[in-house]
């Protein structure tokens, strides 16, 4: 297979640059060129041949282009590839306050002084954050974990294939009629003679069929059928000793709560219905977190949450989706007091305290026709793996907030044209980094006042119709994909009634529970005289040893960083409540 391409781009500095990426020779395939037209020329020839082309490094001083010319015609020839500027340290001053609005608005991924010694590992950094970042967004995996067996268009397939995504785990998607799928198909039916396993109809056995090293190929119906494969049934009770608390859900919120309570030697466990990460692990990008200067994938910010949260002794159980809470007698003594989770297969865990931080779901479009096609071009969440299904054709997002906003620069990078449906001004629901970047990409249209109101297609999505909300008129247009991201349903049906919750259905704590559900120190019921009644904690709910953070908290800001922020905050009020 063909190495990825490095392209460097410099006339002065060619020879110091392709000393400096040496290092790379042995996986990107390293091209020198000294002008943008002979760069331009190099790009169309690569393409032409279907060679990827990972990053593109420009010296700032080219002889026949600026940097904002040379960009822009790279970008239409290839414009997945990452893009960095470097400048030499005696014109980095004077280019600094030139090329950051640059940077800003997109224009390139980074900006960096170019090096003047040896192993300057800071500029190195940067360049393998980029290369790791098309690594996991656009190229093709050289290893696959996970195989999936499959005819294009099936939703299993497609949600399957992002759930292992945003889990880090490689995955392929092969035809039933190819090499691999041949192999695979093989496989699953001797390993059902083998079994006595009755086969199947004349029809095939049923797709997608998921082979990887963990087990033997079978066929999937859902994402969690696949989670609990990785990593056992919600049906056995794996975990015989009472643990200091169980953290339900792990976005970010779950995350920081898994770090903060195992780094301080709370025993903790952690159970996620689906992928780590939440909505958080479905952004493209996040570019406003803080200690992140060139963004962080939500999936990497996940992986890494959880790799360190592992590191400290937490337990990840995925694909163990809890259907009820058990909350403790909170008054019977302090080491009997013990808060009961079950899941639908008839596992349980048992914990001193409960973290609720099952976060949010989208809101449903509510269109028919548009629901009938999820997984066959319309997905909920930004669904990274199926942007380069839809590679020159054009897509619509429909949603205002920052993942909206994150979805559609990630699309414009294969989509021939990004629109941008929302109700209200971005204004009112976008950070402003965000609407500035949108703003000058020129592959993302924003339409305001605007709704999807149909959609079809011969199998999978090939049109929506449009409705403009102040004239009525309904335009129909071309779409290979729709992406929804519509705000925020709180997911807690599973809570009993003692966790209040407020008209939406999040979950109330500290001051906003209503004041008849106040109880006595320390989250114990009475009797007590009415001047020793006090609110609960700032992030305790109604249910005493039961905590809410993040999304499914009622008032919450709904960011990440906050959302954090809330996860390592109740980690204090756990250990006060478990103390004797």
């Amino acid at each position: 297979m063909d190495h990825p391409v490095i392209v460097l781009a410099s006339d002065e500095h060619a020879s110091h640059l392709d000393d400096e990426f040496r290092r790379y020779h042995r996986d990107y395939d390293v091209r020198v060129v000294r002008t943008c037209a002979d760069a331009t020329a190099l790009l169309e020839r690569l393409c032409a041949a279907d060679r990827q082309i990972a990053l593109l490094v420009q010296d700032a001083a080219l002889p026949d282009a600026d940097v904002w010319t040379s960009f822009a015609a790279w970008r239409r020839v290839v414009p997945t590839a990452r893009r960095l500027v470097t400048v030499a340290w005696e014109r980095f001053l004077e280019e600094g306050d030139r090329l950051r609005p640059g940077l800003a608005h997109g224009k390139f991924d980074a900006f960096l002084l170019m090096p003047r010694g040896l192993r300057d590992e800071e500029f190195h950094a940067a360049v393998v954050e980029l290369l790791s970042d098309w690594g996991s967004t656009v190229a093709r995996p050289e290893v696959e974990t996970i195989r999936l067996v499959s005819r294009p268009g099936n939703p299993v397939t497609a949600a399957v294939r992002d759930f292992a995504h945003r889990m880090g785990i490689p995955a392929g998607v092969h035809h039933p009629d190819s090499d691999v799928g041949r192999e695979i198909l093989a496989e699953l039916a001797a390993g059902r003679e083998a079994s006595g396993e009755v086969q199947g109809s004349d029809a095939g056995p049923g797709e997608p069929v998921v082979a990887s090293v963990y087990r033997a190929p079978f066929v999937a119906t859902s994402v969690r059928e696949v989670a609990q494969a990785l990593n056992g049934s919600s049906g056995e009770t794996v975990l015989p000793d009472v643990v200091d608390v169980a953290v339900v859900g792990a976005g970010p919120a779950g995350l920081a709560t898994a770090v903060y309570a195992a780094s301080e030697g709370l025993s903790t466990v952690v159970l996620e219905a689906e992928a780590v990460g939440g909505q958080a692990g479905t952004s493209s990008m996040i570019r406003n977190y803080l200690g992140f200067p060139r963004g962080v994938s939500g999936m990497r910010l996940a992986q890494r949450a959880r790799n360190q949260a592992v590191r400290f002794g937490a337990r990840f159980l995925t694909g163990w989706e809890v259907d009820a809470l058990q909350p403790c007698d909170a008054s019977l003594a302090h080491d009997e007091r013990e808060h009961v989770l079950t899941t639908p297969g008839g596992g349980h865990v048992r914990a001193r305290s409960v973290v609720i931080a099952t976060g949010v779901a989208y809101r449903h479009l509510g269109v028919e026709s548009v629901e009938e096609l999820v997984g066959r071009g319309v997905y909920y969440g930004s669904a990274m793996t199926a942007a380069p299904e839809v590679e020159g054709q054009p897509v619509v997002v429909v949603g205002g907030g920052n993942s909206a906003g994150q979805a559609a620069i990630h699309l414009a990078r294969f989509a021939s044209s990004v629109t941008i449906v929302v109700r209200r001004d971005l204004s009112e629901t976008m950070s402003q980094y965000l609407i500035d970047e949108l703003r000058w990409n020129e592959r993302v249209h924003v339409r305001v006042g605007v709704e999807v109101v149909d959609g079809g297609g011969a199998g999978l999505l090939e049109w929506l119709d449009l409705r403009t909300n102040a004239s009525g008129e309904v335009e129909r247009v071309p779409a290979a994909g729709l992406f929804l991201l519509l705000g925020a349903r709180p997911t807690c049906g599973w809570l009993p009634p003692s966790v209040a919750r407020d008209p939406r259905g999040f979950v109330l704590t500290g001051r906003d529970v209503p004041k008849e559900a106040w109880l006595g120190p320390g989250g114990v019921p009475g009797p007590w005289a009415s001047d020793a009644i006090v609110p609960p904690d700032t992030l305790a709910t109604t249910a005493p040893g039961v905590f809410a953070v993040g999304d499914i908290r009622s008032g919450s800001m709904k960011r990440v960083a906050s959302a954090s922020g809330e996860g390592a905050s109740v980690v204090p009020l756990v250990h006060a409540w478990l103390a004797p």
